[in-house]
């Protein structure tokens, strides 16, 4: 076989690996017996300085599931550069025509006193961004926390205003803050992790991303000791732009 055979094999291989991971969505639907009857599209981890799915995609791919509510959990961007783009994503997922909510992630902190300019956005746009309070929403009680890694979480704060026994759904960026919340939840929603984005659990123990990696959890279904949570793989990437065999996703939650 000549070079240049194999060096379009390995093109195709590297492709097909690591890059279409990142442009092919996969939408998890995830059914939580809540009985609130509302079905919640939950996106993660934009990262929009290194996603490859459009805005226009991105809403059309929300439409089709006909959600009641869109939840954002953090990870927008860490450049100021980058909030126009932000911007653009916002303004494609409020087409659809449902409320909005949102959380930030530890790489929007990134922006330090600027991050400002993205709160800014949000609040331009008519999107609650969530920091530790609680929100009366038709049958249910929404919580968003702050990010854990970034050092703004709060949970207590985020419950104070909550009835003990109503029906309650957590927005959070970091999974590790289930391990700091102490009062019952009734389902939970997160990111942050990428579903472990190259497959290298020892990743973790080099780079300290909190205790639930080191257990080996970083995507899918979860039980704390309060209630459960869901930890999405996301839909964009951080560091280098490439997943392996690691699709991006988009998670409809039906409640």
């Amino acid at each position: 076989m000549s070079v240049a055979i194999w060096v379009v094999l390995s093109i195709v291989i590297v492709y097909l690996c690591f890059i279409l991971p990142t442009q092919w969505v996969r939408v998890v639907r995830i059914r939580a017996p809540l009985g609130l009857g509302k079905r919640i599209v939950q996106v993660s981890d934009l990262h929009v300085e290194k996603l490859r799915v459009s805005p226009e995609r991105l809403r059309r791919l929300i439409e089709r599931e006909r959600p009641d509510y869109i939840f954002l959990t953090g990870d927008f961007t860490q450049r100021l550069r980058h909030v126009p783009k932000v911007d653009a994503y916002l303004r494609a997922m409020l087409a659809v025509g449902v409320p909005v909510y949102a959380v930030f992630g530890n790489h929007d902190y990134r922006l330090k006193e600027r991050v400002t300019a993205l709160f800014d956005l949000f609040r331009a746009r008519g999107i609650p961004v969530l920091r530790n309070e609680s929100l009366a929403l038709d049958g249910f009680t929404l919580v968003g926390i702050d990010d854990w890694d970034a050092g703004h979480a709060k949970p207590k704060l985020a419950f104070a205003d909550v009835a003990e026994r109503a029906k309650t759904v957590v927005i959070a960026h970091d999974p590790n803050v289930t391990l700091k919340i102490h009062r019952r939840f009734d389902y939970l929603m997160c990111g942050h992790f990428h579903g472990g984005q190259f497959r290298l659990p020892f990743v973790f123990y080099i780079r300290n991303k909190g205790p639930l990696p080191r257990r080996g959890i970083v995507k899918g279904a979860h039980r704390a000791r309060w209630g459960p949570f869901y930890i999405s793989q996301g839909i964009g990437q951080a560091n280098l732009n490439a997943r392996f065999l690691l699709r991006s996703e988009l998670t409809v939650h039906e409640l």
